[in-house]
């Protein structure tokens, strides 16, 4: 588990091209919007995509089920993991 958060916080970095952060920046359970790094809807949007390119995983359009897989690195992790358990 340790291995895909390094890795979602890679594709958080690369991605939406945040310069000064690098991954032990990130705190796992830290809120990716708002307060925590301070995303919005459409770093969310470029986000979704880049992990279905990189780790092949789909995310839902229901906004409220998104909103909650996307809440932390430790939340995306959970979903990943659990996505392709169903594999």
């Amino acid at each position: 588990m340790e291995t895909l958060k390094r890795e979602i916080k890679e594709v958080i970095i690369s991605s939406l091209q945040l310069e000064d952060i690098t991954p032990e920046n990130i705190v796992d359970s830290d809120p990716l919007f708002g307060e925590g790094l301070g995303l919005d809807s459409i770093d969310a949007l470029e986000l979704g995509v880049a992990l279905k390119k990189k780790i092949g995983v789909k995310f839902t359009s229901e906004s409220e089920e998104s909103k909650k897989h996307f809440a932390s690195v430790d939340a995306l992790a959970e979903y990943i993991t659990a996505q392709n358990a169903g594999k």
